[in-house]
């Protein structure tokens, strides 16, 4: 059984094919249309620490609570978003950073091309990957030191 699912960013179209695997790593690998027997297969790694937001399943504080929980549990977490949806994920960053529980580690674009099953084209759509890390005590002591640093700076300039 094989199904396409869209274009990845070098602009390849890919099919994926449902393997048996481990109980760890997700059950399907990504491979190109001319792939042949021998090609070597690698299967997609099932992360468990991303969050996929989407604009109209959920509100905004339930993928903020998510991440908060995730936070918890793992040392980073990985927000995505596909068009639409991209304020959100950049909102729910932003949050995390103002509360103090997490910093962007990394923050990745892309555009990927999906079908469209009523007009049977190709859509493209912008992506966000924001990676966040867990905030440290360390950082807490950094911040807090620079400032008050910089209200002593500006205390000597008057």
């Amino acid at each position: 059984m094989s199904s396409c699912i869209g274009l990845e960013e070098s602009g390849i179209a890919l099919r994926r094919l449902d393997v048996m695997g481990s109980q760890n790593v997700d059950r399907s690998v990504v491979v190109p249309p001319n792939a042949d027997s021998s090609t070597t297969i690698i299967p997609r790694r099932y992360e468990k620490n991303r969050i996929q937001v989407s604009t109209n399943k959920k509100p905004l504080f339930f993928y903020v609570n998510l991440a908060k929980r995730y936070m918890q549990q793992y040392n980073e977490i990985e927000l995505s978003a596909l068009g639409m949806a991209i304020g959100t994920v950049v909102t729910v960053a932003e949050i995390l950073k103002n509360n103090g529980l997490a910093t962007e580690k990394k923050i990745l674009t892309s555009t990927v091309g999906t079908k469209d099953e009523a007009k049977g084209r190709l859509v493209r759509k912008a992506k966000i990957e924001i990676l966040m890390g867990k905030k440290n005590s360390d950082d807490h002591d950094s911040a807090d030191k620079e400032a008050a640093h910089e209200a002593t700076e500006a205390d000597a300039k008057k």
